[in-house]
């Protein structure tokens, strides 16, 4: 896959030759990363902290709130790396601090070894120290410990040279079992679909930030069509998996999607056709992803209105079910609810429903049947769900709660207040 990357100095998104020259300064990263994340995971890497000349934290904070970033430059200790992981970094990616006695610390999953080189041999300290040390050796030296590696070819970073394929090649077999991530050159959608087809991540700057290509021809070039017009079939899902219906996509309508952060999709009778466009029923696009035979797209979207299908529905194959259908239903009813029912009832007597998510909570904590377990948890949900809806909360925003914090490390005791 393609792995954007946003490189922060001063607070501003950059781009540098060689480590050394500006090249490119693009501002605030917050709508950067919005845009980029809508492929996936996006490398953010603290320029100034890897150079010892100041920190970006706070930005870099605020960043880990907005999408699924691994966070990399200046992270030397045990402490910052866990703090980062807590924060709800996916990863956090180490150079200078690449040692087997700091790296033994934290889980192995969650962290990417930086080998950074310029011609052949690995330079630390923001990229100003030679080891003396190949690639290779570093690779075999921390394998057990990382469960990825970043290998940036200093000499082509922000060069826009192109990609050596053969040392590439050559880098995943040394890389082995441990997921490889290459950056420096990355000059055409071309270069990351020979990279994907090593198995192989291209982490890419430059080239994104100065339009040699964007991110749909960079897709596009990954995908395969075995159908004659050549269309991707696309699975449309929503932000908790349920699958909202199927369509198709071609470059343009990746584009436009990748573009307007909106469901977008390619009919096979009026072309580029924007989802909501006269319906209303928008949808706001969270993320694209490649299935493993890179033939299959997948949309993960926020939908609007009554739902996806032309005829009201939240999917093509009908309403929705469980704890979706019950958070449209209290939603419904939130607005038009008929005087005198329950639900209605519960929105508008605040103490009421504090004093039933309490009891509910109870009962449930107090029943020992299986059958008596979920009856109790139906009640608790229920009820939580009325909550949410009357503070204006929908369970994807629960979800993503859920999400960052079990990217967590420290775990704190849990004992009851």
């Amino acid at each position: 896959m393609i792995i954007p990357s946003i490189d922060l100095m001063g607070g501003q998104t950059v781009q540098l030759v060689g480590g050394e020259e500006m090249a490119v300064e693009a501002g605030d990263p917050r709508p950067i990363l919005e845009r980029f994340s809508r492929v996936g995971e996006v490398a953010v890497v603290d320029l100034d902290a890897a150079l010892g000349k100041g920190s970006n934290r706070d930005l870099i904070a605020d960043l880990v709130k907005i999408a699924p970033i691994r966070v990399g430059g200046g992270i030397r200790d045990v402490k910052t790396a866990i703090d980062w992981l807590d924060a709800g970094a996916t990863k956090v990616v180490l150079g200078t601090a690449a040692k087997p006695e700091i790296l033994k610390e934290l889980p192995r999953e969650r962290v990417i070894a930086a080998l950074d080189a310029k011609h052949g041999e690995v330079v630390v300290e923001g990229w100003q120290t030679g080891t003396g040390k190949r690639i290779e050796e570093r690779m075999a030296e921390l394998r057990p410990y990382v469960g990825g590696f970043l290998v940036t070819l200093v000499e082509s970073e922000g060069r826009l040279q192109g990609i050596d394929l053969a040392r590439v090649k050559e880098l995943a077999a040394a890389a082995g079992d441990v997921e490889l991530t290459v950056a420096g050159g990355v000059t055409t959608p071309e270069d990351v679909a020979a990279i994907d087809r090593l198995g192989v991540h291209a982490q890419v700057g430059m080239a994104l930030y100065t339009g040699k290509f964007d991110l749909a021809s960079a897709l596009v070039a990954m995908l395969s069509s075995d159908r004659p017009d050549g269309l991707f079939p696309t699975v449309i899902v929503d932000e908790l998996g349920v699958a909202l219906g199927l369509a198709y996509s071609n470059e343009a309508s990746l584009r436009e999607a990748l573009t307007s952060g909106k469901g977008a999709y390619h009919s096979r009778k009026r072309g580029l056709w924007k989802k909501g466009a006269t319906s209303g029923a928008e949808q706001l696009l969270r993320r694209v992803d490649l299935d493993c035979d890179r033939d299959t797209i997948r949309f993960v979207v926020s939908q609007e209105g009554k739902g996806f299908c032309h005829k009201d529905t939240w999917t093509c194959w009908g309403d929705s079910e469980g704890l979706e259908a019950l958070e449209a239903t209290l939603k419904k009813r939130a607005i038009d609810s008929e005087p005198g029912s329950y639900t209605k009832r519960l929105f508008e007597d605040a103490e009421l429903l504090r004093k039933k998510l309490i009891e509910e909570a109870g009962e449930l904590a107090d029943a020992k049947e299986k059958e008596d377990v979920a009856a109790e948890l139906a009640d608790v949900l229920y009820f939580a769900l009325v909550a949410a809806q009357k503070g204006g909360v929908q369970l994807r925003d629960a979800a993503r709660i859920l999400d960052l914090r079990a990217r967590k490390v420290t775990r704190r005791k849990g004992d009851a207040k």
